[in-house]
């Protein structure tokens, strides 16, 4: 029995250790990401700012976030169309005019000792062969690329970083519940009844071996 009570502390702390690998916090990274209007829908840029080259009239969006993947991306937040982005910038022969999204997300999002702006819209009014890197050049400065050319701040937000790993808690969206095909159980809980499980054959091996000596 004096090895049962001797593992007693061992199965102890190999739940708290498995109870922690539970809660353990998903591993996302902190970047600006790149949307396209379709109607009233975001989707996820196909190609990057630099190389996407909008047509006239088209809404495209940014969004400051903390995310895993462009699955779990945050898209800009407003609702705001061409007609109402570009109501006050006149077409113009020989241009095209492209709507912007700025959003730069919230504070939970923020670098440390950061405070985003506010979330904004921009019409930019390029030459017809333009990227959207140059639509967002003409409203947005300073823009700040690393580099691999990876958008890193609009308006000079953020100050530093780029696009780093970082430790956040992943957020189910509003009104979409979390599929059990899509997210299985952390690799915590199966070590950590592993070590349990080992841990208590040993205590039962050693107790045996003792009362039968």
């Amino acid at each position: 029995m004096t090895a049962v009570r001797r593992a007693v502390p061992l199965l102890l702390a190999a739940l708290v250790l498995w109870a922690s690998a539970g809660r353990a916090e998903a591993v996302g990274y902190r970047y600006w990401s790149f949307w396209e209007r379709d109607g009233h829908r975001w989707t996820y840029a196909t190609q990057g700012p630099s190389t996407a080259r909008p047509a006239d009239g088209d809404v495209q969006g940014f969004r400051f976030a903390v995310s895993e993947d462009s699955a779990d991306a945050t898209r800009p937040r407003g609702t705001a169309d061409f007609d109402t982005i570009c109501a006050g910038t006149q077409a113009a022969k020989g241009k095209k005019r492209v709507a912007l999204v700025i959003d730069f997300g919230t504070p939970t999002d923020a670098p440390s000792d950061e405070t985003p702006p506010t979330r904004r819209t921009a019409c930019s009014r390029v030459s017809p062969d333009a990227t959207t890197a140059e639509a967002l050049a003409t409203v947005a400065k300073p823009l700040r690329y690393d580099t691999n050319a990876l958008l890193c701040a609009i308006s000079g937000y953020p100050g530093k970083g780029c696009g780093e790993q970082v430790s956040a808690e992943k957020k189910t969206p509003a009104g979409k519940a979390t599929s059990p095909d899509h997210h299985g159980p952390s690799v915590g809980l199966p070590a950590g009844v592993g070590v349990v499980v080992l841990l208590g054959a040993a205590a039962v091996w050693q107790a045996r071996r003792r009362r039968d000596a």
